[in-house]
């Protein structure tokens, strides 16, 4: 399958791999980013550096998230290179997380995403309740 997309100078740019297959490698990364801690991570990253709790602790007003799982997830995160880990030599240790410039990039169109699904959640609802209100199940009358 060939997907066309616009590059971030204005190119065409067309990619060939099926985005099906399990093992694609970009179907890896748009797993990574769009996960529910990879979004939330990139989202608050856009704001500036977060040292490791300052970013649990920012993430968790919204959904509580676990120290291991927020490791893996930078950690993930960090080999796409989208994350910057920043650990200085000092007592006690102090490690910082930040956006590289891919990071930045995904994160910009991840946040689009969210305020998308903000603006349009009236909407969605509206369709929730269309969709179930013809699949509830009718009262007999006898």
């Amino acid at each position: 399958m060939a997907v066309s997309s616009t590059a971030a100078d204005g190119r065409d740019e067309t990619r060939t791999g099926d985005s099906r297959e399990a093992m694609c490698p970009h179907r890896l990364v748009l797993e990574h980013v769009t996960s529910r801690w990879g979004a939330l991570v990139l989202i608050e990253l856009l704001e500036g550096s977060h040292r490791f709790s300052e970013l649990r602790r920012a993430i968790g007003r919204s959904a509580r998230v676990s120290e291991k799982m927020l490791t893996q997830t930078l950690q993930t995160l960090e080999r796409d290179g989208l994350v910057h880990r920043d650990a200085k030599p000092v007592i006690p240790p102090r490690v910082d997380y930040s956006l590289t410039g891919l990071g930045r990039e995904a994160a910009e169109q991840v946040r689009a995403l969210a305020l998308w699904t903000e603006r349009r959640m009236a909407d969605v609802e509206e369709a929730r309740r269309a969709y179930d209100e013809t699949r509830a199940p009718r009262a007999r009358v006898s």
